[in-house]
């Protein structure tokens, strides 16, 4: 991507609602923005951002305003995910989906949204195994960038931006657990085995140093084979 194309993409990431919903077919508002400032995405395919975002996005590529895809959805008032308690099962799932880290409580026990972050992208509905979440409008007939605004949009990106760092964090604590396991394993093997059979001894070295090979990999941003193993 070149300077002018990455700054292009960063003011059209500006003027996201970075609602971070994946409407727009892409995993979030910068991957979108990014595909527009490369020409590889049109400008009408935010339903968050509504008719007003669409003209936003059309004064800063040049494009035509054109209408909101139907594909993508369609423009509506802010709504924010309710859950209801009485059917929560703990089951977590709607927390992993949540890409702004606004549904708090843990495994088995009732979870709850924080109404005032939540972002009504959506996707924790389709994860609730029991179908106990609900989408409620909070803007009357207020709708797209009309009912949303440039500070409830900086937000949303600041949490975003630290979701997806908690995340890497998390990933790269537990491929150092699994890293540390497997050279624990590996000692264990050099040191004691009840194994005799020489081939049996090597062929378990080889899969202990792999998954340690991978998990050095993953550390040092390189792409591994595959996952190591739980």
């Amino acid at each position: 991507m070149t300077p002018e194309t990455a700054a292009l993409a960063a003011r059209l990431d500006a003027a996201l609602p970075q609602t971070q919903c994946t409407r727009c077919g892409y995993p979030d508002c910068q991957g979108y923005a990014r595909a527009m400032a490369a020409g590889a995405a049109p400008i009408n395919q935010c339903p968050p951002g509504g008719a007003e975002g669409i003209r936003r996005l059309s004064a800063l590529t040049g494009r035509p305003v054109i209408p909101l895809n139907p594909v993508n959805g369609r423009e509506a008032p802010r709504a924010v995910a309710v859950i209801d308690e009485s059917w929560c099962i703990g089951c977590t799932l709607c927390i992993k989906a949540c890409p702004v880290d606004t549904i708090v409580g843990a495994s088995k026990l009732m979870h709850t949204v924080i109404e005032a972050d939540c972002t009504g992208c959506e996707l924790c509905v389709p994860a609730c195994p029991v179908d106990c979440i609900s989408m409620v409008s909070v803007t009357g007939e207020a709708t797209g960038w009309n009912a949303w605004s440039p500070l409830r949009a900086d937000a949303a990106r600041e949490r975003y931006a630290f979701h997806r760092m908690r995340i890497e964090r998390d990933k790269r604590d537990n491929d150092e657990r699994l890293a540390a396991k497997a050279a624990h394993k590996l000692a264990d093997l050099e040191n004691q085995t009840l194994h005799t059979d020489p081939a049996i001894i090597e062929r378990k070295r080889a899969v202990i140093e792999a998954a340690l090979q991978r998990a050095r990999a993953q550390r040092s941003g390189a792409e591994p084979d595959d996952e190591v193993g739980q």
